[in-house]
């Protein structure tokens, strides 16, 4: 969202559509030897002739640490990420990463990256507003009595938030039940946590 809003921003200030293309790693990585390179030299080709803000999502994917070479598999994901790097720094636009995981962003890329942005969690004001707002009301029984109370002290994101729901609504659906039930949320809510490595 944050990245689409620069490019709406930049679109204004510059009186031009800079469109922000979301780079898809299924697109790009190949299994093949050079393969990902020839689609990353046809991205970045692409990306300068329509002037687009390149975002990369889920960015420790493309900008991992590089590891120690034991194999020729090391080798060749060394040569990717190396070839990823020369392309960042020739590119003459915008390039915006995310990542849940800073830690494993190579080091040469984070020297390079002009300002880092840091999102904190939402708080308990700020999650009661995203409950509020993504579980359907249609389909809640006594939910600012019994429900939302319930769930805002667990510290999750706005994402981690629209898939507990999804959740409890697919296991609604299945039930075939009315209404999205606290047990639903909760189990939902464990398997967030479970993605991040902790426990309900």
């Amino acid at each position: 969202m944050t990245a689409s809003l620069i490019g709406k921003e930049l679109s204004k200030i510059l009186n031009a559509d800079i469109p922000v293309y979301r780079v898809d790693l299924s697109q790009i990585v190949s299994k093949y030897v050079g393969e990902t390179e020839k689609n990353l030299a046809k991205l970045f080709a692409k990306a300068e002739q329509k002037k687009w803000i390149l975002f990369f999502d889920e960015g420790e994917n493309f900008f991992s640490n590089r590891t120690n070479i034991k194999d020729s598999n090391d080798k060749y994901a060394n040569q990717e990420v190396s070839y990823l790097l020369q392309r960042i720094e020739d590119y003459d636009g915008l390039v915006i990463v995310a990542t849940n995981l800073k830690s494993n962003i190579d080091d040469a890329f984070a020297r390079r990256f002009q300002s880092m942005i840091e999102f904190k969690l939402p708080n308990e004001q700020e999650r009661e507003a995203l409950w509020s707002n993504i579980l359907p009301d249609e389909r809640i029984i006594l939910r600012e009595t019994q429900l939302i109370p319930n769930l805002l002290k667990y510290n999750l994101s706005g994402g981690n938030i629209v898939n507990v729901v999804q959740y409890a609504c697919l296991k609604a659906a299945k039930e075939n039940q009315p209404i999205i039930t606290l047990e639903n949320c909760l189990t939902g809510i464990r398997r967030e946590l479970a993605k991040m490595g902790k426990t309900l």
